[in-house]
């Protein structure tokens, strides 16, 4: 595996034939060998792309963006317009499952966790399961968040779609957002 450095810190997977094509000089740093075998490139920041309004096995919504945010802070992946662990919906998860933010991210940072890991860890610290209540009550103030008006205009300005009136929630809003990050990112 050879290791290619590029511009902005995004990159990619090359198959031997664009290997070939690849010019010469110092944004490619693949040694003369690497042309004749695959080239394996990480990316180094990554704009999150599970939704807000995606849940896990466990039923709660956002958990599984903020499992994803939060990894990817702790290992230094995460794209800097993003947090880790923010004061908005994440804190609302955690507030919502009674979690403790420093001792979550905490576990996320030292145990590299799976998803699924993630909720058995959830649910030990919650005695073995969920209070049902509680979670459709999260999932409610998710799912029911709207955005101010001037969030709303950015965001829809930024993703060169008209403020019709149309798309008014927040898990929507973000991720036109987020659609746009990876576009001028890494497809632009």
């Amino acid at each position: 595996m050879v290791k290619l450095t590029v511009g902005t810190g995004i990159f990619f997977l090359l198959v031997p034939e664009a290997i070939a094509r690849l010019p010469d000089g110092p944004a490619n740093t693949a040694e003369p060998h690497a042309r004749n075998s695959t080239l394996s490139v990480i990316m180094s920041q990554f704009v999150p792309l599970i939704s807000s309004g995606v849940a896990g096995p466990l039923g709660v919504l956002h958990l599984p963006r903020l499992w994803q945010k939060a990894s990817l802070e702790a290992t230094g992946k995460l794209h800097p317009d993003y947090p880790g662990c923010g004061k908005g919906y994440d804190q609302m998860v955690l507030d919502g499952l009674g979690l403790d933010r420093e001792e979550f991210l905490a576990y996320i940072k030292s145990d590299k966790p799976t998803y699924v890991q993630l909720e058995g860890w959830v649910l030990a610290k919650k005695g073995g399961s969920l209070d049902k209540a509680a979670v459709q009550t999260l999932n409610d103030a998710i799912k029911g968040y709207i955005h101010d008006d001037g969030t709303r205009a950015a965001i829809l300005s930024s993703a060169g779609r008209p403020d019709d009136g149309t798309v008014k929630d927040a898990v929507g809003l973000n991720n036109l957002d987020d659609w746009q990050s990876f576009y001028n990112e890494v497809l632009k």
